[in-house]
C-alpha cells in the first residue's frame, strides 16, 4: 500500500524525469539548458512514447511549423530548441526506414531499389510509384535533353551551383523536366538550409499561399532562414490570386519558381513575369529520349537485344527464371513516339512490360521448359503507348501555332507542308468546323478574284463537315486545303479593304454625309428635300454613266 505522506510524482514531458508536482514548473523552465538525457537502460526511456516539444521550447510561444524536405528535423543552431541536450525527435532505429528518405527528398534516386533480372523481381519494382516517378534524377549531372538553358557555363547552371536562385518561371510543354528541375533546386538548396516548400496551383488556394508566406517571414526573421516556393501549374491560379505573391517576392521572402505548359505572357500576371526570369524548356530530342529510355531499361535490370545478340553487362536473372530482353529497335520505336515527353515514354515503357510479363504467366504453363526468355518488341511498346502522343493544346498557344503555320504554308502554295499542319491539328483533336472556318477566310483573304471558286470550295468543305463530322470529314478538309494551296493567291480585295478600314479611321471630323443624289426617296417629303435627285439609272443608258459615286471630300480617292 503507498504511503499517503510520499509526494505526488509527475514526468517531465521534455527530459521524461520523474519529480515532485511541487517542482515541475521551475523544472521545465531550465530543462532545455540543464536537463541531462536519460541512460540508455532507463526502463522509462523503452516504455515511453517519443516525446514532444514543451511549450516554452517554442519560440515566442508560437509552435514552429516545419514542412518540405526539413519536415522533422532539428531547428537551426541558435535558437532555444537546437540548444537542448535532449533529442526534440527520436532518431530511427537501427534498420528502419529514415522519414526523409521514405518522403523521397533526401535522396530520390531512381535507380536505387529497382530489382535486376528475374521478372517476379521485376514485376515488383513496377508497382508501386509509376516509373516516371521512380526515374526522377536527382542531381544536374543526371538530367538531360535542356543543354540551351542547363548546359556548361550557362547562367542558370552557374546561378545553381552558387545557390543563388532568383524567382523563376519554368515554361515548357509536359514532360520536358519542370518539376524535375524543380526537385534537383530542392536537394541542392537544401544543403544550405534553405526551405523549400511545393504547392500544386490544381488543389491549393490562396489561403494556403498565406500560410507558407507566413511561415516564411517567421523563419526568415527567427532563424534568417530563406523559403523557396514551388507552384507547379502556376497558370491555373487566376490574376487576382497570383497578386498574392507580389510583396513577398518584390521583398525576397520568398523565391517563386513557377512551372507552366502556358505561354506564360497570356496566363502569369504581367506584374509577377517581370518580378521573375522566364526559362523556356524544349521538347526532349529523340536522343534524349533514347538515353533516358535506356537508363530506365538497365536499371530494371532488362536486356537490349541488338541485331540477335545479347548485350553484355546487365544484370540478368537466375538460371531457374527467365531473363527479359527488349529490342532496340522497340526503345527507338517509343522515343520517336511519345513526341518529346519523358512521362509518356517512361510510363508507356511501363506498361508495355508488365503487359508482356502478364501474359508470360498465362502461358508459362504451355511453354517449353527450355524457352527460359521474354522479349518485349516494338508492338509491344507501341500496344502499350496505344498512339503517337501529339503535343496540341485546342485552347493554349500550340493551338495558335498550328493554325498559323497551315495558313501561311497555303499561302506558300506548299501543300505537302499544308497537309501536315492540317493533320497535327486534327489527330491532335481539333474541331474540323473551326479548321473550314479559317478556310472561309483564306478563300477571300489569299485567294480572292484570282480564283473566285475558292470561296465555293471552302463553303461546301464547311457544310460537308458539319453534315457528316470527324473521321469522315478529314478528307474533305485535305482536298480544300489543297485546293487553297495550289490556287493562285491575290490580296487585291484583302489589301483595298483595308484602305478603306485606315481612311475612316483617319479621318478628321465628321465622316462626310451621303451624296443627295445617292439617297433613296420613298416619300414625299424626301424627294422634296432634294433625295435622289439628279441620279441617272444606270441600265437606262447604253453607254457609260458618268456619275460620282464619293461624297464631294473623297472624291478621286483610289483604293485599289
Amino acid at each position: 500500500m503507498a504511503d499517503p505522506a510520499a509526494p505526488e510524482l509527475v514526468r517531465c514531458p521534455v527530459c521524461l524525469r520523474e519529480l515532485e508536482a511541487a517542482r515541475i514548473n521551475a523544472h521545465l523552465d531550465g530543462c532545455l539548458k540543464q536537463a541531462e538525457p536519460l541512460p540508455r537502460g532507463d526502463s522509462l526511456a523503452a516504455a515511453a512514447p517519443p516525446p514532444s516539444p514543451s511549450p516554452r521550447a517554442l519560440q515566442g510561444g508560437k509552435r514552429m511549423r516545419l514542412s518540405g524536405p526539413e519536415e522533422g528535423m532539428a531547428a537551426p543552431s541558435g535558437d532555444p530548441v537546437s540548444a537542448a541536450p535532449f533529442p526534440l525527435f527520436s532518431k530511427p532505429r537501427a534498420g528502419a526506414e529514415s522519414p526523409m528518405r521514405a518522403g523521397g527528398w533526401a535522396e530520390p534516386e531512381g535507380t536505387k531499389g529497382l530489382a535486376a533480372g528475374a521478372p517476379s523481381s521485376l514485376q515488383k519494382s513496377l508497382d508501386g510509384k509509376p516509373l516516371a516517378d521512380k526515374m526522377r534524377p536527382c542531381a544536374l549531372e543526371d538530367y538531360v535533353g535542356q543543354d540551351k538553358v542547363l548546359g556548361e557555363k550557362t547562367l542558370l547552371r552557374t546561378l545553381l551551383h552558387s545557390q543563388e536562385i532568383p524567382s523563376i518561371i519554368l515554361w515548357g510543354p509536359p514532360g520536358c523536366g519542370k518539376t524535375t528541375l524543380a526537385h534537383i533546386i530542392a536537394k541542392t538548396s537544401k544543403k544550405n538550409g534553405t526551405r523549400f516548400v511545393t504547392l500544386s496551383a490544381t488543389s491549393a488556394s490562396t489561403n494556403d499561399v498565406r500560410e507558407v508566406i507566413k511561415q516564411a517571414q517567421n523563419e526568415l526573421r527567427l532563424f534568417k532562414r530563406k523559403t523557396i516556393l514551388f507552384v507547379d501549374e502556376i497558370h491555373r491560379f487566376n490574376k487576382l490570386q497570383q497578386d498574392t505573391f507580389l510583396p513577398h517576392v518584390e521583398c525576397g521572402t520568398v523565391t517563386l519558381i513557377g512551372a507552366t505548359t502556358e505561354n506564360p505572357s497570356f496566363e502569369v500576371n504581367s506584374a509577377l513575369l517581370s518580378r521573375c526570369r522566364v526559362i523556356v524548356l524544349e521538347k526532349l530530342s529523340v536522343e534524349a529520349l533514347e538515353s533516358i529510355l535506356t537508363r530506365a531499361v538497365k536499371s530494371l535490370g532488362i536486356r537490349v537485344l541488338k541485331q540477335d545478340a545479347r548485350s553484355e553487362g546487365a544484370n540478368g536473372g537466375s538460371n531457374s527464371e527467365p531473363t527479359v530482353y527488349i529490342e532496340e529497335k522497340a526503345i527507338s520505336t517509343l522515343a520517336h513516339l511519345c513526341d518529346g515527353d519523358a512521362r509518356t515514354g517512361l510510363n508507356g515503357l511501363q506498361l508495355a512490360v508488365q503487359a508482356r510479363l502478364a501474359t508470360e504467366r498465362v502461358t508459362e504453363d504451355t511453354k517449353d521448359a527450355s524457352e527460359n526468355e521474354i522479349l518485349i518488341q516494338e508492338q509491344d511498346v507501341k500496344e502499350g503507348l496505344q498512339r503517337s502522343h501529339i503535343l496540341y493544346d485546342r485552347a493554349g498557344e500550340e493551338h495558335y501555332n498550328c493554325i498559323s503555320a497551315l495558313h501561311k504554308s497555303m499561302r506558300g502554295s506548299d501543300e505537302n507542308a499544308s497537309l501536315y499542319w492540317l493533320g497535327r491539328m486534327l489527330e491532335g483533336g481539333e474541331n474540323p468546323l473551326y479548321v473550314a472556318r479559317r478556310l472561309v477566310r483564306f478563300a477571300s483573304e489569299d485567294i480572292g478574284l484570282a480564283d473566285p471558286l475558292a470561296l465555293n470550295q471552302a463553303v461546301a468543305a464547311y457544310q460537308g463537315c458539319h453534315f457528316i463530322g470527324m473521321p469522315e470529314c478529314e478528307v474533305l478538309l485535305a482536298q480544300c486545303v489543297t485546293y487553297m494551296a495550289r490556287a493562285p493567291k491575290s490580296i487585291e480585295v484583302y489589301r483595298a479593304y483595308s484602305k478603306v478600314k485606315e481612311c475612316l479611321k483617319n479621318h478628321k471630323g465628321p465622316l462626310p454625309p451621303v451624296p443627295l443624289h445617292l439617297r433613296n426617296a420613298p416619300t414625299k417629303l424626301m424627294k422634296g428635300l432634294g433625295y435622289g435627285r439628279g441620279y441617272k439609272y444606270n441600265p437606262m443608258y447604253s453607254k457609260p454613266v458618268q456619275q460620282d459615286y464619293l461624297p464631294e471630300e473623297l472624291k478621286g480617292i483610289k483604293f485599289f
